[in-house]
């Protein structure tokens, strides 16, 4: 057999065999992550639809499992249902260029669940954490572009794989067990982008991490599934990739580096869509630089690649700070209006009526001689032109997906400041040992 006939086998080969924790950058790159996944999920915890999750699932269950930011213990399944999702609601989680979507917040809820309940050390659960994520950016760049513009959720359909893959490098499968693991994750893969804008968005994270550890959990009890789902002919790629696979991508320099080195998450500075980023940033740097205000605005263009505003769903319009998480229109108008963006602007309240009125102004365009947006983040700008009353035009180019590097902040301001949840950045820093991982778990299960 030639090495594509086996592709699945040598992927979970891979996976058994790697050693991240080698390579010191990516285990300081996983911490980082680890606390901005962190703010994150405790930010997302007493949202409305986690508090339906809770209220739907918990009653009647039992289990030493955590539900993040809140004093509740339940089975692991329920744990990394609720905490996927509460780790998504706020759209504030970390993305990835190669997977098209947000790898952390489907692999850890079930990845941490299992670390803590075999008594793994935080170093063998980080190292777990680069490898889920290397399987599923890997997979991404292998599956091509027309995944995810055909309307698939990429987080929703990779996650389970990845959170499976990492579970299974921490308990140490064998690569058999690991193909068909992944396989039972493959066959779990589903979430479709209609439901952005809705409740069911961050559901998908949910679902992802659980199917992840059902498939892992199914997989080390001897259960059954197809060993190929890459390479079958009526696999993963057939029914995904709509003859846009590249499956050379999948093992092509794996760990050299790791993806999450190179080219690395972006963790997100505005609990909004990732999309609308460079809009803020755009919008606020023409704030700054020109003093600009809303009422100095006669009409606003803002220019995307081709497919670079596919997740932008919102409507100039929206209803409520939620629905205007998607709405490039009305990120622009919150930007400039008050130079800034947090969690207040896209919560349950009704949209503001100023920020309305100004984003009524701003109409979206295609540079059609640009290229496809695609993970190459070289593909992925927006062009702001900002039409004054006075006639003057002031434009501004965002070239790539701005992010920030230290999450600090971002985690006192998602937890309010509680003392409760301060000492997290510092442990996670810093954690190696089963204990630390435990203490973490107990830090993590407490009432936001």
């Amino acid at each position: 057999m030639t090495a594509d006939e086996k592709l699945t086998l040598h992927l979970a080969e891979a996976i058994a065999a790697s050693d991240p924790l080698r390579d010191d950058e990516a285990v300081t790159i996983a911490r980082t992550a680890l606390i901005d996944f962190f703010a994150c999920v405790l930010g997302g915890a007493s949202d409305r639809s986690t508090k339906i999750l809770i209220d739907t699932f918990t009653p009647g269950t039992s289990g030493t499992a955590g539900v993040i930011g809140h004093d509740l213990r339940t089975d692991a399944f329920t744990a990394a249902l609720i905490n996927g999702h509460a780790g998504h609601v706020l759209d504030y989680d970390d993305v990835h260029g190669s997977v098209r979507g947000h790898p952390t917040v489907a692999i850890i809820p079930a990845l941490l669940t299992v670390a803590v309940e075999e008594g793994s050390t935080a170093d063998a659960f980080i190292a777990a954490y680069i490898v889920g994520l290397e399987t599923m950016a890997r997979l991404g760049l292998s599956l091509g572009t027309k995944h995810y513009e055909n309307g698939f959720h990429a987080t929703a359909t990779l996650g389970p794989i990845g959170a499976a893959a990492a579970i299974a490098h921490l308990l140490k499968f064998d690569p058999q067990t690991t193909a068909v693991a992944l396989g039972l994750a493959a066959t779990q893969s589903a979430g479709l982008r209609l439901q952005f804008g809705f409740d069911a968005k961050p559901l998908h994270a949910g679902l992802a991490t659980r199917a992840g550890l059902t498939a892992a959990r199914l997989a080390r009890s001897g259960f059954q599934g197809a060993p190929d789902f890459l390479e079958n002919p009526i696999g993963f790629y057939s029914a995904f990739a709509f003859g846009a696979e590249q499956p050379k991508r999948v093992l092509s320099g794996w760990g050299a580096p790791w993806q999450i080195v190179s080219p690395g998450l972006t963790l997100k500075a505005f609990p909004c869509c990732t999309a609308s980023h460079p809009v803020a940033v755009g919008a606020i740097a023409l704030r700054n630089a020109h003093e600009l205000t809303p009422d100095e605005v006669e009409t606003v263009v803002i220019t995307f690649p081709p497919g670079g505003d596919a997740a932008l769903v919102g409507s100039a319009s929206p209803a409520t700070g939620i629905d205007a998480r998607f709405s490039a229109e009305y990120v622009f108008a919150a930007a400039l209006a008050d130079g800034a963006l947090g969690i207040g602007h896209f919560d349950e309240r009704p949209a503001r009526a100023d920020l309305l009125a100004l984003s009524a102004k701003v109409s979206r365009q295609h540079d059609e001689t640009a290229r496809r947006l695609s993970p190459d983040p070289t593909t992925r700008f927006v062009v702001i032109d900002v039409t004054k009353k006075d006639g003057t035009v002031l434009s501004r180019r965002i070239d790539g997906l701005p992010g920030i590097d230290d999450p600090t902040e971002k985690f006192a301001d998602a937890t309010g400041g509680s003392e409760k949840f301060a000492g997290i950045p510092a442990l996670v820093r810093s954690m190696k040992t089963a204990a630390d991982l435990r203490k973490l778990d107990t830090l993590l299960a407490t009432q936001i």
